[in-house]
């Protein structure tokens, strides 16, 4: 499961996420297609975690999974 896998999980929206994050649009899409590694503030992996309904080690693994696409 990657970053995109989970937000679509949740059923949310780019444009949800970057809202509750307070970034931008853009940045999630770079996350999910691997082409960047988020870079969050202590509140954000919170906010990340609760809106992904996932643990710490789940959104961890997720980032590199979506890592590894963008290298095929």
């Amino acid at each position: 499961m990657d970053m995109r896998d989970l937000r679509e999980k949740a059923g949310l929206t780019i444009l949800d996420v970057a809202y509750e994050l307070k970034c931008a649009e853009s940045s999630i899409r770079n996350w999910e297609k691997g082409r960047t590694t988020p870079k969050l503030e202590v509140w954000q992996v919170f906010r990340l975690k609760t809106l992904y309904n996932c643990s710490e080690s789940e959104l961890e693994q997720a980032a590199k999974n979506s890592m590894s696409l963008s290298q095929t």
